[in-house]
């Protein structure tokens, strides 16, 4: 069992979150938390390098000079590659880098993830959080007064259009609802920042439904 303090958004201790880690997850397998990091990674490549081959380049086809006779190496056309202009001898083409890996393989990824950074005691938790008008300030206000300078992810009960247009341009720090986390956006930042209600509601959903599936 782990003993989370739980602060208001001045600082001040109001309370503890005790939450059993071994539920969360019975070992930490860095294996699979490496390969869903890789496969978040690998789903957010573009891979839209693309360079012309000699077919695809413009420029007359014909020899430049005759073979024999000239003094001079011998060359095909312009559109050879290993002329400058050219085209590409092994080309770039576009390609999709996206795969999967199994669902509950990355379900099991992520609660590893928030288990280790609880472990480490990374993570922070706040009693709530709300935003009346979208400010900036306010969000900072609040980091300072939890003393955390440093990445981190801010995970929200629910999308919150003020709460997420406050956070937004706070740099090093990204905000999700629990219900968009995975086990790259938690490893990803040193720390992680719970609401009091996030943390229920991913042990709920994620937790208590993987022991049901069990």
């Amino acid at each position: 069992m782990a003993n989370i303090p739980i602060y208001d958004n001045t600082g001040k201790q109001v309370g503890d979150y005790e939450i059993d880690v071994q539920s969360l997850a019975p070992v930490i397998s860095k294996p699979l938390l490496h390969e869903a990091v890789v496969m978040y990674q690998a789903n957010m490549r573009q891979g839209s390098a693309k360079s012309k081959t000699r077919s695809e380049v413009s420029g007359s086809r014909k020899k430049m000079y005759r073979q024999k006779g000239t003094g001079n190496a011998r060359a095909g056309h312009k559109r050879s590659g290993v002329r400058k202009g050219g085209g590409h001898i092994f080309a770039k083409t576009p390609k999709d880098w996206s795969y999967r890996l199994p669902r509950k393989a990355l379900q099991t990824a992520t609660r590893m993830a928030l288990a280790a950074k609880i472990n480490k005691e990374f993570v922070k938790l706040i009693d709530s959080f709300s935003a009346d008008v979208p400010k900036t300030k306010v969000v900072v206000d609040m980091l300072k007064a939890l003393t955390i300078d440093s990445s981190l992810l801010f995970v929200i009960d629910q999308y919150d259009e003020n709460v997420y247009k406050s956070a937004r341009n706070i740099p090093k720090l990204t905000i999700l609802p629990v219900s968009d986390i995975n086990a790259y956006e938690i490893l990803r930042p040193k720390q992680v920042l719970m609401t009091k209600g996030a943390l229920d509601k991913f042990i709920a959903e994620r937790v208590k439904k993987a022991e049901k599936e069990a």
